[in-house]
Parts: structure tokens; C-alpha cells; sequence
């Protein structure tokens, strides 16, 4: 499982023109689901998400989890986190969960996350959409469910 994270300001995600979630002060979290990925995995990623400390603190040090900070969680599936591109000019996603699986161990993360005391929204699994974001720093971290 992977998680690109970004610190934001607000994050928004749209289908079809109209805002599905928004979020203020938080984390922006694409996740995305590998084909050997597990709902444990999920969990230990989702721990790891809420208590990672890349929040400032009041000397501005990152010293602040997503929870001390009372941030917000707009989480996003994305498979194209395991492109592969290492051959042609066309990437290969084959090391992507299946769209079934996928959805449901994104779903078990977002959970994951809620049940850590994270205020969660999550994008529209599946669908065309369009992220906005203001990224705050910018601080931006990639976790892979082995970091």
C-alpha cells in the first residue's frame, strides 16, 4: 500500500463539477492499493498516517501529529501510484489491486483512520475526479507500507 501525503490549507475533490468532500487544515492522502496489499496493512499505514509528526509546532519544528494538530483527512484512491514505467512509454499497472479489493482496503484504511479520532472524507472511488489543493509548506511524504 502506498500514500503519497500533502499537507494542506483546504483540499477539495469534484466529480462531474460538483464537490464531493472538502477539507480544511490537514492531510490530502492518495492511497494507493496493492494486488498483495491486506487490510492489516491498511490499518498499520493508517496508524502511522495519524501519528506521523509533519505538523509545526509553535517554534515552527515538526513536532505536531495529523491528531495533535486537530487536522482533517481527505483521503483519495489513486492505482496510478504503482505505475510501472520502467519499459516503453506507456505504464503498466498490473501491481494494482484489482478494482474490488482496492476499494474495499481503501475503505478499511479511511476506517482505520476514523477510528484514531481523524475526521476522514474520501473522494469518489472509482470516478473521474479533480483535486484541488493548497499545499501547505509544501510538505509532501511518500509512505509505502514497509517505511
Amino acid at each position: 500500500m502506498r500514500a503519497l501525503l500533502q499537507r494542506v490549507s483546504e483540499a477539495s475533490v469534484a466529480v462531474d463539477g460538483a464537490v464531493a468532500a472538502s477539507i480544511g487544515p490537514g492531510l490530502l492522502i492518495l492511497l494507493g492499493v496493492g494486488a498483495e496489499d491486506s487490510a492489516e496493512e491498511a490499518g498499520s499505514l493508517a496508524a502511522k498516517t495519524a501519528s506521523l509528526r509533519i505538523f509545526s509546532n509553535e517554534e515552527g519544528k515538526f513536532d505536531l501529529s495529523l491528531l495533535d494538530a486537530g487536522g482533517e483527512a481527505l483521503v483519495v484512491s489513486q492505482f496510478t501510484l504503482y505505475a510501472d514505467s520502467s519499459r516503453g512509454r506507456r505504464p503498466d499497472f498490473t501491481a494494482a489491486a484489482r478494482p474490488e479489493k482496492a476499494e474495499a482496503l481503501y475503505l478499511d484504511f479511511a476506517d482505520a483512520l476514523r477510528s484514531r479520532g481523524v475526521t476522514v472524507k474520501t473522494g469518489v472511488f472509482g470516478a473521474d475526479m479533480k483535486v484541488s489543493l493548497v499545499n501547505d509548506g509544501p510538505v509532501t511524504i511518500w509512505l509505502d507500507t514497509d517505511s
